[in-house]
This record gives C-alpha cells, sequence and structure tokens, in this order.
C-alpha cells in the first residue's frame, strides 16, 4: 500500500489532536487537555505562521504526522525547521512512514533558500527514535535543551 503525503487541513484537526495525545502518554507518560491540545491544533492548522502539519495518509486514513515550527538563525542567515510532533500509528510503524514523512520534508527545506538546517529534540530514553532520526542522516549536537514550562 503506498503512502500519500501532504500538508494537514482543518478537517485533520480531531486526528491530530488524537495522535498527539498519544505521543505524550507514550513517550512522557502525560495526559494532555484535550480541549487545549485541540485549540491549539486548530490554532496551527489555520495560521501557517504558526507552524505546518504534515501527514501520511494510507487508503485514506491518517497513519502519521509531523509538525514543522520555524527558528530564524542570525548567526546562518537562515531558517532552521525544527521537526515537532512526530507520531505514527502502532500498526504502521517500522513500515517507512516517518521515513517518507521526513523525506518529503528535507526535500522541500532544500528546495527552499532560506532554509539551513533540520532539527528535532527526541526524549534522552527513546532510543528507537534515537537510532531512526541517526539512520535518516541527522546527527547528536552539542546542546541540551532546557525549559520553563508553564509560566
Amino acid at each position: 500500500m503506498s503512502l500519500t503525503l501532504r500538508r494537514g487541513t482543518p478537517a485533520d484537526t480531531a486526528v491530530i489532536a488524537e495522535f498527539n495525545c498519544r505521543l505524550a502518554q507514550e513517550t512522557e507518560g502525560r495526559a494532555l487537555d484535550d480541549a487545549v491540545l485541540s485549540a491549539g491544533v486548530a490554532a496551527v492548522l489555520a495560521d501557517p505562521s504558526r507552524g505546518l502539519y504534515f501527514v501520511a495518509e494510507r487508503d485514506g486514513a491518517v497513519v502519521g504526522q509531523l509538525m514543522i515550527t520555524t527558528e530564524w538563525s542570525d548567526w546562518r542567515n537562515g531558517w532552521i525547521w525544527w521537526i515537532q510532533s512526530v507520531y505514527v500509528q502502532h500498526d504502521a510503524r517500522r513500515q517507512g512512514v516517518f521515513r517518507a514523512l521526513y523525506q518529503h520534508v528535507e526535500a522541500a527545506a532544500r528546495a527552499d533558500a532560506h532554509v539551513v538546517g533540520l532539527r528535532l529534540y527526541v526524549e534522552h530514553d527513546n532510543h528507537a527514535a534515537q537510532q531512526t532520526y541517526l539512520g535518516l542522516g541527522m546527527e547528536r549536537t552539542g546542546y541540551l535543551v532546557l525549559e520553563r514550562c508553564p509560566l
């Protein structure tokens, strides 16, 4: 079965929110507030300046997703695209869904002269995901991500 890759649309709000709930539970053991999450996903899908969702469909059903947010790099005079909210349904894992999404995004980034790099963050203990990302050519950095959330 082949995959169809496309930009997320407002019609995808429910499935993307559901996948994000699963993602938070699986990776961090966190339960997200459904109303806040749905509103956040809807906000991204309504305003591309907040981010872009890409989805992978198989037989008309969404089986995977990722979101791109942007960061301006003054050091590089260009945009860095951050890959976030990566999720692939359990029964679609290890079938090239994330690889296809990643390659789609990487090709779009390479085609845009203003994009200078791709980044993502991954949980320290998520070794399977780390191996996937490294296998796609991503490299470990010397950075440690810190946060103060919520404010």
